[in-house]
C-alpha cells in the first residue's frame, strides 16, 4: 500500500459533485496517510449529488478557493458531477488554482466530467486521457487523445471515466503522489 503520510491533497469541488467521486478519493488519500482538503468557491458546505438529479449528502468545505494556495498541496483531485464540473471550469479562481498544479508539475487526478476544466486551462493539450464519453469531443478539440479505458496516466495526470473506475483511479493517483 502506498504511503503519502504528511502530504495534503486538495479536492477542488462545489455544489453538484458526484458524491462517490468526492468521498472515495478522500478515503483513499486518508487511508494512505495523507490529508484530504475540500477546497471550494463556496463557504460552509456543499451539496453532493447521486447522478445529476438526486440530492445526496452535504459536505463541509475545509478551505475556500479564495484563500487556497496551490503551493500548500502535494496534489489535486478534480471530481465530476456535471453541475460541479461545469461550475468549476468557468470559475477564474478555480482555473488559476488548477493551472498552478500543472505549472508546478504536481500530480492531478480528474474523473468523469472533472476533466472539463482541463479544456479551459490548456492542460489537455498533448495528453492521453479518458473521461465520461460526452466530453470526448471537447477533449479532442482541446488537443487531447481520448481513449476508453478505466484509468489513464499521462504526464502527471490521472484520468478515469465514471465512479465504476474509482478503485483504479485512486490507486494510480496515490501512487503518483507517493513518488512525487
Amino acid at each position: 500500500m502506498a504511503d503519502i503520510t504528511g502530504k495534503k491533497i486538495a479536492i477542488l469541488t462545489t455544489n453538484g459533485v458526484e458524491q462517490p467521486e468526492l468521498t472515495e478519493p478522500k478515503k483513499a488519500i486518508e487511508s494512505a496517510g495523507g490529508t484530504a482538503v475540500v477546497v471550494s468557491p463556496e463557504e460552509g458546505s456543499i451539496q453532493a449529488m447521486k447522478g445529476d438529479w438526486e440530492h445526496a449528502d452535504h459536505f463541509d468545505v475545509d478551505v475556500t478557493l479564495a484563500s487556497a494556495d496551490a503551493s500548500d498541496y502535494a496534489g489535486l483531485v478534480l471530481p465530476g458531477g456535471t453541475l460541479n464540473a461545469d461550475t468549476v471550469r468557468i470559475d477564474e479562481n478555480a482555473q488559476k488554482f488548477a493551472r498552478a498544479f500543472f505549472d508546478a508539475g504536481k500530480p492531478v487526478a480528474a474523473i468523469c466530467h472533472g476533466l472539463w476544466i482541463l479544456t479551459e486551462i490548456g492542460a489537455a493539450q498533448g495528453r492521453t486521457v479518458t473521461s465520461f464519453p460526452s466530453l470526448t469531443t471537447d477533449l479532442k478539440n482541446a488537443g487531447a487523445r481520448w481513449v476508453d479505458e478505466s484509468v489513464v496516466v499521462s504526464d502527471g495526470l490521472v484520468t478515469s471515466r465514471t465512479p465504476d473506475d474509482l478503485e483504479d483511479f485512486n490507486r494510480e493517483f496515490i501512487s503518483l503522489v507517493e513518488k512525487a
